[in-house]
């Protein structure tokens, strides 16, 4: 039997795990301490004692958390939908008829009955009164009622007021 009494060195694989554990706890460590945070902005976090509550005059209620993915989908609904919007505009005016002058600079006012605008828009989107409703909201277009239904309000007149921009 041998006796060998030399330091038994310890390989650098053994170093580097010891260092990586302690990163992975500081990052642990990192990422629970900004999940609590967070949660303290949650409104369906069961915490609600520490929950931040923002009053309704203040800046940012009624948002989500700037630079969030909450914020940053809603930003991106809304271009896909003024997208729309503006898409359902132009099909009014393509296949709408062009009745008298609207007025200077914007042109001849244009119509078309809900169901043609009907039949030519739902091969684009099936969301076509929705969308109605939206550009009404925003002042491109009017119609008679709260409400159209295919089938039921195919001669109500769409009027396009003016495109978006």
């Amino acid at each position: 039997m041998e006796n060998n009494d030399a330091p038994v060195e310890f390989n650098d694989d053994r170093t580097v795990c010891v260092t990586s554990v302690k990163g992975l706890k500081e990052n642990w460590q990192r990422w629970s301490n900004e999940h609590q945070e967070y949660q303290k902005h949650n409104p369906f976090s069961n915490d609600r004692g520490a929950m931040v509550r923002l009053q309704r005059d203040q800046d940012g209620y009624g948002r989500p958390l700037e630079g969030s993915l909450t914020e940053q989908r809603g930003q991106d609904a809304h271009v896909h939908i003024s997208r729309e919007v503006e898409e359902l505009c132009q099909v009014i005016r393509d296949i709408g008829e062009s009745c008298g002058d609207g007025g200077g600079e914007k042109g001849p006012v244009v119509t078309v009955e809900f169901g043609k605008l009907f039949e030519h828009y739902v091969n684009i989107s099936n969301k076509v009164v929705g969308i109605l409703l939206r550009a009404r909201k925003q002042g491109l277009v009017s119609f008679e009622g709260e409400m159209l239904w295919q089938g039921q309000d195919e001669r109500v007149l769409i009027t396009l007021l003016h495109s978006p921009g």
